[in-house]
């Protein structure tokens, strides 16, 4: 019972953390306490340990072996007495214990190795993306060839009679363009001006506003020749002098609609609106408007913002609206059973199947009818080649401005339609030379942020503009130096970041833009029926379609949509 006894001291002794052996006992109890320390240890349980007589004997013929041959014996046999042995399973589950924190360690490691390679990768992608906008922007504004056309020499001509297309060379050359400045502005609308156009001679020039009036300006001396209501109930979109009528005939349309001339008709035109329903019109006929077709993509009606008339074929006109395909048809092939009865149709590959919603605001035929000019809304400007086959890439591409914020019109500029030029919603007018696609002008347009109308002069070197401002601009090349495009990098670069980060939200910005755009016309129309009726009652009246008390200052939207281009 004394070896037991000092057994058990030796246990209670290692548990409580301090060794009161007896000297002549120690070396034999030297492989029990270290045993007994283990057992106690892993079994975490307080347990009676009544180890044989022979334990000791064991212990002593071990004599002075070391704790480590002690630790390599723990697992020796016991008797049926309870006491806890530690086996080979319960070593492997402390090396398992002992793995599965290694490799949580190791995860932790690896997944802070991959968080700093992301953040370097970020920082890496930032710089490229700044490093490729930096590239474009150079790209777009880098240095021109010297203008085969030159003042002196071409004035020195002229003088010897020998240059009889001076005019018309001037019109078209680059360093007239570059010379581009303001010349004055044409006040008398009360709202935004929505629409431009000079007669045949370019003595006159009309234009049409939200205020419903129609002035007819003699732009030269900046007073109007006429200032007359037009009827309309809804803003002017659109005052055309007719051709061949003596300036005596205007064609004006209305809110949703566009009118497209036939050349040298003094009586014939098209028009086309939201409806998706292009009309044919002639004044000689009883009931001049006919319908001519039903724009569809497949059995989806398209609704119509631009429609122009081919100048070398007037029997063929383009259309485009509500999705990303310019249209042309052949009046004399319409066929709605075949193909919608369109004869050809002209889109970027990149947006047939693009998730943004591209819509075309504005196109026209170029000088000959040989190109095509489209540009899309919050996309860039595009410029096809009328004669190509049916789904043919485009030709050229223009960038640099942003089309978001109103539905904007484009034009060329030039006898022979040199240059490309388009309003911007930054409130700059932008000029690229149609061959290199570069800029050539950028100037200052609206004060109110966006320029929608862009009309050039069919002799002179000379610029209409019009939008969000009330009144009309004249531009002439009497700058004493060429544009240095001051400040133009900056200003494509926060047009493409912006256009960039409302890509990124995949909504159809179109639809919110139209909502405010009306919403605006219908606060215009209730201000000018109490203009017409002084005692009118300051509530709406029966008539109004707006129930809102806002005044014509609440006009501020997402991004003040109002006007709609000539």
């Amino acid at each position: 019972m004394s070896d037991k006894g000092n057994g058990m001291d030796g246990k209670t002794d290692i548990v409580n953390g301090s060794l009161s052996s007896s000297p002549e006992e120690m070396s034999a109890e030297e492989g029990r306490e270290t045993s007994s320390g283990i057992e106690v240890e892993a079994s975490d349980l307080s347990l009676s340990l009544t180890g044989d007589e022979a334990a000791p004997t064991r212990a002593e013929s071990r004599g002075t072996d070391t704790e480590s041959s002690g630790e390599e014996k723990d697992s020796d046999s016991m008797d049926d007495t309870g006491h806890y042995s530690i086996t080979e399973e319960s070593r492997a589950r402390d090396r398992s214990d002992d793995e599965e924190e290694e490799e949580e360690e190791e995860e932790q490691r690896s997944r802070r190795r991959a968080q700093r390679k992301r953040a370097g990768g970020r920082e890496h992608d930032s710089s490229d993306d700044e490093r490729a906008l930096e590239d474009w922007v150079s790209s777009e504004t880098s240095a021109l060839p010297r203008p085969r056309w030159r003042a002196l020499p071409a004035l020195r001509e002229r003088e010897l009679g020998r240059g009889a297309r001076f005019v018309r060379e001037a019109c078209g050359a680059r360093v007239f363009v570059q010379r581009f400045c303001l010349q004055h502005g044409l006040e008398g609308h009360t709202g935004c001006v929505n629409t431009l156009h000079f007669n045949q001679r370019g003595t006159w020039l009309a234009s049409g506003s939200d205020d419903l009036k129609v002035v007819v300006w003699d732009w030269l001396r900046r007073r109007p020749v006429l200032d007359f209501e037009s009827g309309h109930k809804s803003n002017v979109f659109q005052a055309k002098f007719l051709p061949n009528s003596g300036d005596s005939t205007l064609a004006m349309c209305a809110r949703d609609g566009q009118l497209a001339l036939e050349p040298d008709s003094p009586c014939t035109f098209l028009s086309a609106g939201e409806d998706a329903v292009v009309f044919t019109i002639d004044l000689r006929q009883d009931r001049p408007a006919s319908k001519l077709v039903v724009t569809k993509e497949k059995e989806k009606k398209v609704g119509l913002y631009t429609i122009y008339v081919n100048p070398a074929n007037t029997f063929q006109f383009a259309v485009g609206g509500r999705d990303q395909f310019v249209r042309i048809y052949d009046q004399r092939k319409i066929d709605e059973n075949e193909n919608n009865g369109v004869l050809k149709k002209f889109c970027p590959h990149h947006l047939v199947n693009s998730e943004s919603k591209a819509n075309i605001t504005c196109l026209v035929y170029s000088h000959d009818g040989s190109e095509l000019l489209a540009s899309y809304n919050d996309e860039d400007i595009y410029l096809f080649n009328s004669s190509h086959s049916d789904g043919a890439e485009y030709i050229k591409r223009y960038k640099g401005h942003r089309n978001n914020a109103t539905v904007k019109g484009v034009n060329f500029y030039g006898p022979k339609s040199e240059f490309v030029v388009s309003g911007s919603d930054c409130g700059h007018i932008f000029l690229w030379e149609k061959s290199s696609c570069q800029i050539v002008q950028f100037m200052e347009g609206d004060k109110g942020g966006v320029v929608n109308c862009l009309e050039p002069h069919p002799h002179l070197p000379v610029l209409a503009t019009s939008g969000l401002d009330h009144d009309v601009k004249i531009w002439a090349p009497t700058a004493e130096t060429p544009t240095e495009l001051a400040g133009l990098k900056e200003v494509i670069k926060k047009n493409k970041l912006e256009r960039d980060e409302d890509s990124l939200h995949h909504t159809d910005m179109f639809d919110s833009h139209m909502l405010w755009f009306l919403m605006h016309h219908l606060r215009q129309r209730r201000h000018h029926r109490r203009r017409r009726e002084p005692g009118a009652p300051d509530g709406d009246s029966d008539e109004s379609p707006s129930s809102s008390d806002s005044s014509d200052e609440e006009e501020e939207g997402p991004d003040r949509v109002q006007c709609m281009p000539s």
